[in-house]
């Protein structure tokens, strides 16, 4: 996880540069960082870890605790990527092809279901070609669980990644139009080679940016020539029985968009409720807070204006974590 931070740290203003996806609110970058910074300190916090740990349960606190602080749609996203990651991991003490496999495909499918309306294009494409290739690599080893093997099927998705990445621009009308890739979909490629290089230990991939289009360094600001976005993103974590939760994504995706919806947590508290994290995109904060509030009692909710003041020389991010 600290290799993430650091990567997304150091890209996160060209990745905000670039977002124009499902809003021009250039704060991709900004919002990944923070998701990711909040999963490293958790495994920070957790001390040295013992030779023999279990990789399921650390990626699950990295995921549980991206998922309390997740930002946006791609940070959320990311943080049903890290929690769905872990299950399949669950008690085992290293990582092989055959499990890498499991986990990028859990963690695909789990990333998709989250979206009321998914849409490929996005770092939900570069999520399924990765996971699909890894899978690809694992089917060929015939049980194969060296490390020569676990190298080759993440070699695999990172390069399928990047291949999904280019393939966004194509994809997505207003991407063909600005003649950029997915800002989410670059993120998503960073963070993969960031395990590929965590794992094999080798040195982080640096060539694989070059070129994508919209992503060099004297680009400007992509998303500053594109129309503002009314309205907010409101987010918060509730606890919900399976019931309420159907209930409050089908109200929210009457008068919203862009509606993430992701367990935090695997089991239910006494009464039978489950903890989610929400996320949508409405036209006005106070609608959406009075639904969420009729079934439940939020936490840690956020409302943040999509359109804010796009001059990229001013201060980096604002309280709320989108970019200013």
């Amino acid at each position: 996880m600290g290799k993430a931070e650091t990567a997304l740290g150091n890209h996160s203003d060209r990745l905000n540069a670039i977002n124009i996806f499902p809003v021009a609110d250039g704060d991709t970058g900004t919002n990944l960082y923070v998701t990711v910074r909040a999963a490293a300190r958790a495994v920070s916090a957790g001390g040295d870890q013992p030779a023999q740990m279990d990789v399921g349960a650390v990626l699950a606190t990295a995921g549980q605790a991206a998922m309390e602080e997740a930002r946006g749609n791609s940070g959320t996203l990311l943080s049903v990527f890290l929690t769905a990651a872990a299950e399949p991991l669950a008690g085992h003490t290293r990582l092989t092809s055959t499990l890498l496999a499991a986990a990028l495909n859990r963690a695909q499918i789990r990333a998709w279901s989250a979206l009321s309306d998914p849409v490929p294009g996005t770092m939900l494409s570069v999520m399924e070609a990765a996971a699909q290739a890894a899978a690809a690599v694992d089917a060929g080893q015939n049980g194969d669980d060296s490390n020569h093997a676990l190298g080759l099927a993440l070699d695999a998705a990172v390069e399928a990644a990047l291949a999904a990445v280019i393939h966004t621009e194509d994809q997505l009308a207003a991407l063909t139009s600005a003649h950029v890739v997915d800002a989410g979909g670059v993120g998503m490629l960073l963070i993969l080679d960031c395990l590929r290089s965590a794992i094999l230990g080798e040195e982080l991939q640096s060539e694989l940016l070059d070129g994508l289009h919209g992503y060099d360094v004297s680009d400007p600001h992509i998303h500053t020539a594109m129309p503002d976005d009314d309205g907010v993103e409101v987010m918060c974590t509730i606890s919900l029985s399976p019931l309420n939760a159907a209930t409050l994504r089908q109200r929210l995706d009457e008068i919203g968009e862009s509606v993430i919806m992701s367990q935090v947590g695997s089991g239910p508290d006494s009464e039978g409720n489950y903890r989610w994290r929400v996320h949508v995109h409405v036209p006005e904060g106070e609608p959406a807070v009075e639904i969420i509030r009729s079934l439940g009692e939020p936490a840690n909710i956020s409302i943040s204006e999509l359109a804010l003041p796009r001059d990229p020389a001013a201060d980096a991010v604002n309280s709320s974590g989108h970019e200013r």
